[in-house]
């Protein structure tokens, strides 16, 4: 089960994160920054899976940000369960998620997240629900996105334009 999903820059600013298990401020805080400085120190000849306090992170460094996934075991199999996610088809999923998001915004960069956060998590809403992978179709991951655009503009049509 995803447990967080981050997207930091290379000089370690959030520009996003997702929580599917709850944390308090505080331990986000830690963590984030713990992971982060773990993340960012690594050569890009080392692996890009790691356990950290528990997490399994799985990483993916695309042109000046780094996508951060963490799991942790399935909570419902109790405790000292152990992880069995799947560290390639999370790569794969962070790959498909970069995609849509190409796809989405020509090609994507951290201005994109920055300025157009609320459709990115949007987009990462519709990929992703209660830390479970949900849909990889980029077409019917776009789909309400484009509907919603198209909406708004035939708005802005209706009540501006003088």
């Amino acid at each position: 089960m995803i447990s967080f999903i981050l997207m930091v820059n290379k000089q370690g600013q959030t520009r996003l994160s997702s929580y599917y298990q709850w944390m308090n401020m505080q331990e986000r805080v830690a963590l984030e920054s713990e992971i982060i400085r773990k993340c960012l120190s690594r050569s890009e000849l080392q692996c890009s899976f790691l356990e950290y306090r528990g997490f399994k992170v799985i990483y993916r460094r695309y042109a000046s940000l780094f996508f951060i996934v963490g799991t942790v075991a399935n909570p419902d199999a109790g405790p000292g369960a152990e992880n069995n996610e799947n560290e390639l088809g999370l790569l794969e999923f962070i790959h498909t998620l970069v995609e849509t998001m190409d796809k989405w915004a020509g090609s994507i960069c951290e201005l994109d997240i920055m300025y157009q956060l609320e459709q990115v998590h949007f987009i990462l809403d519709e990929m992703v629900m209660n830390g479970h992978i949900l849909e990889t179709n980029r077409s019917n991951i776009l789909r309400p996105l484009d509907l919603m655009d198209k909406e708004s503009k035939k708005k802005e049509g209706m009540f501006g334009g003088r």
